[in-house]
């Protein structure tokens, strides 16, 4: 997992290919962390979104990253925690390998993802961090293209929980 890194702060600042937007299923804003990339990416992004005609839960689109210091931006909706018998699990994994093909299709060598579902949908932060890991694993470990995994967390609570899975403090399982 070298080619992974772990950043506290605001994904919107992040230096990547592209970075992960944990959006709604229309695409066109909403709260916290897509809210804050439509916020900093400015009103084109807006008119972009509206043409991509939304995004089913699980699914990923990539527009442009207009004004961030990311080339593109993926868009991908994470599922509403449910008490987990609702397929969240696969659902939200299902997000970030759609996230990884799309990176691979356009080519990109880093990518920036926020902690998908674990704000106003509500996913167990420590559930969901152990699926991005896993995922991120499994796809680092297929796919040499790709130079850079950046997991962006917003707040000490979530960098912490990171920072135990990825050296190991916590158990994968």
């Amino acid at each position: 997992m070298n080619r992974v890194e772990l950043f506290k702060g605001d994904i919107t600042k992040v230096k990547a290919d592209a970075i992960v937007n944990a959006a709604n299923s229309s695409l066109l804003g909403g709260g916290g962390v897509d809210g804050a990339i439509h916020r900093a990416a400015g009103p084109e992004l807006l008119e972009f979104c509206k043409s991509l005609n939304g995004c089913n839960t699980g699914e990923a689109k990539i527009s442009p990253g207009f004004k961030l210091p990311a080339k593109f931006i993926i868009h991908t909706v994470g599922p509403v925690w449910k008490g987990g018998d609702y397929n969240e699990d696969f659902l939200l994994a299902s997000c970030y390998n759609n996230s990884f093909k799309l990176a691979s299709e356009y080519n990109l060598k880093s990518i920036a993802f926020p902690s998908i579902s674990t704000g106003v949908y509500r996913f167990p932060t420590e559930r969901a961090a152990k699926i991005a890991v896993q995922e991120t694993d499994k796809l680092l470990k297929e796919n040499v293209d790709l130079g850079k995994v950046i997991f962006v967390c917003f707040d000490e609570k979530t960098y912490n929980i990171y920072k135990a899975i990825l050296h190991g403090e916590l158990s994968l399982t």
